[in-house]
């Protein structure tokens, strides 16, 4: 599980700027279109509408933007047609990246991505040399002050977690997607408040990077994150915290858009 817990700490500090800047809910509201769509619109029994519907909710998206999105999917409402497109590349150094989106233009998109690959000192390749690194898992990040080591590890042990990493002051669970409705149900009723719960991709092995190399792929990340197709981005690096913590003005996350620590 190596390069896990920092990529959790990246993706965390890079969703803060992004929800100052109005970009969660463009994608929030993708995934409860697409999933309502897919596996219509109850959300007891479609699991993958139930997880957009509590993040957006945890993004505190209004009730009638989540009920309009879920309308659009079940054909309700006019809406756009929205198709997943997975895009591999590597970014400067090998290191592998895997980009999951949701499209009404596939080849718009592929075009973005490419541009973005290119322009950052990596490229994209065809399907399949990069998905194989990497596989599907839950992860929620907890902040180590509020809960006690022996709580959470029995929570996620007893509840299926794979792994349970505790660093820089934060705990990871990592479990299999199958569980993680589970977990962050019991972590609910535990009243332990997390700051990131999400299924995506992670890497299987993680590729420790220095500062210059750092600053490169997390440029590219961010550029590709940026774009309001893209819902979800994967590496297979590793970077410590000094060094995050070191390059995180340069990248524009550790401020907000109006240029200081909180906006007015």
């Amino acid at each position: 599980m190596s390069g896990h817990s920092k990529w959790a700490t990246i993706k965390r500090k890079k969703a803060k700027v992004d929800a100052q800047r109005g970009k969660i809910f463009t994608k929030l509201i993708r995934e409860i279109l697409t999933a309502a769509r897919e596996g219509g619109g109850d959300v007891e029994n479609n699991a993958r509408l139930r997880t957009a519907v509590q993040s957006a909710r945890e993004s505190n998206m209004p009730y009638e933007n989540i009920e309009r999105a879920i309308k659009r999917g079940t054909g309700e409402l006019d809406g756009v047609h929205y198709e997943t497109a997975t895009f591999e590349g590597y970014a400067p150094g090998g290191i592998a990246i895997l980009v999951t989106t949701l499209t009404d233009n596939r080849n718009r998109t592929s075009s973005e991505i490419r541009h973005l690959f290119t322009r950052h000192g990596g490229h994209m390749t065809e399907p399949n040399p990069v998905s194989y690194m990497f596989e599907k898992k839950g992860v929620i990040v907890i902040e180590g002050a509020q809960v006690g080591e022996d709580v959470v590890f029995e929570i996620a042990l007893d509840n299926g977690a794979d792994d349970v990493r505790a660093e820089g002051g934060i705990y990871e669970i990592v479990c299999p997607p199958e569980a993680f409705e589970t977990l962050r149900g019991k972590l609910q009723e535990g009243k332990i408040a997390y700051q990131m719960a999400e299924i995506s991709l992670y890497p299987k092995t993680a590729v420790k990077l220095d500062r210059d190399a750092a600053i490169k792929v997390l440029k590219l990340v961010s550029a590709l994150e940026d774009l309001d197709d893209v819902q979800h981005v994967a590496g297979n690096f590793d970077i410590s915290d000094e060094i995050l913590k070191a390059i995180e003005g340069e990248l524009g996350w550790s401020r907000s858009p109006c240029g200081v620590s909180t906006c007015p």
